[in-house]
C-alpha cells in the first residue's frame, strides 16, 4: 500500500505530536498548518486525506465544509471537545471521523483506515443517489411525455412509450433526451 499524503491542521495549543506519529507510521505530511492558515490553499492535487488535531473544531467549520464540497477528502478530526451541538455539525459537515480525547499512537492506523474506508462507502452512496435521482428525474420526463403524446395524438400509454423509444433509437439518443424534445416542441406549439 503506497503512503497517504496527509494535511495536517494543528491548534497552537495542542501537542504537536501527531505529525510525528504520522511519518513514525509511513504516513507522508505534505503540509502542515497552525491555527487559522489558508487552508483552501495548503491542500494540494496530491493530498489523500485531511486531519485536524485541534482542541475545538467549531472555528474550522467553514474550512471543513469547503473541503468537503470542493476537494471531497476524507476527514479526520482529533478534537477535546465533546459537546452534543459540535458533534451533530460534524456529522452533518460529513466528517469521516470524529475522535474525542483518543490521539494514541496504537490507534492512529486503525482509526485512518476506518475514515477512508467509510469515506468511500459514503462517496459511493452519494453516487448511487445522484443516479437514482437521475433516473427519476428522466422517468418524470418520459411520463410528461407519454403523457402528451396521449393527449395530442391519442395514443395508448403503451404506444406513447413505443414512440418515444423508436424516436430515440433512430435519433440514437437517450429516451430521456427524446422526452425532454418532445416536451419542448409541445411548449413551442402551444
Amino acid at each position: 500500500m503506497n503512503a497517504l499524503n496527509v494535511l495536517l491542521i494543528e491548534d497552537e495549543t495542542t501537542d504537536q505530536l501527531l505529525e510525528k506519529i504520522l511519518v513514525t507510521k509511513g504516513y507522508s505530511v505534505t503540509s502542515t498548518a497552525t491555527s487559522k492558515a489558508d487552508i483552501q490553499s495548503l491542500v494540494e492535487n496530491n493530498t489523500d486525506i485531511v486531519i485536524f488535531n485541534i482542541d475545538s473544531p467549531k472555528k474550522y467549520f467553514q474550512y471543513i465544509q469547503y473541503l468537503n464540497q470542493k476537494q471531497s477528502l476524507p476527514i479526520i478530526i482529533f478534537a477535546s471537545d465533546d459537546t452534543t451541538d459540535t458533534i451533530n455539525q460534524i456529522v452533518k459537515a460529513g466528517v469521516s471521523a470524529y475522535v474525542v480525547n483518543g490521539l494514541e499512537t496504537s490507534r492512529v492506523n486503525s482509526i485512518i483506515n476506518i475514515a477512508v474506508a467509510r469515506f468511500k462507502e459514503q462517496q459511493q452512496l452519494k453516487t448511487e443517489l445522484e443516479k437514482t435521482k437521475s433516473k427519476l428525474e428522466e422517468r418524470k420526463l418520459i411520463d410528461r411525455a407519454k403523457g402528451i403524446l396521449i393527449k395530442t395524438r391519442g395514443f395508448t400509454e403503451d404506444d406513447a412509450y413505443h414512440t418515444l423509444r423508436k424516436l430515440a433509437m433512430d435519433r440514437n439518443i437517450a429516451i430521456g433526451e427524446m422526452a425532454k424534445n418532445v416536451i419542448a416542441m409541445a411548449e413551442l406549439l402551444k
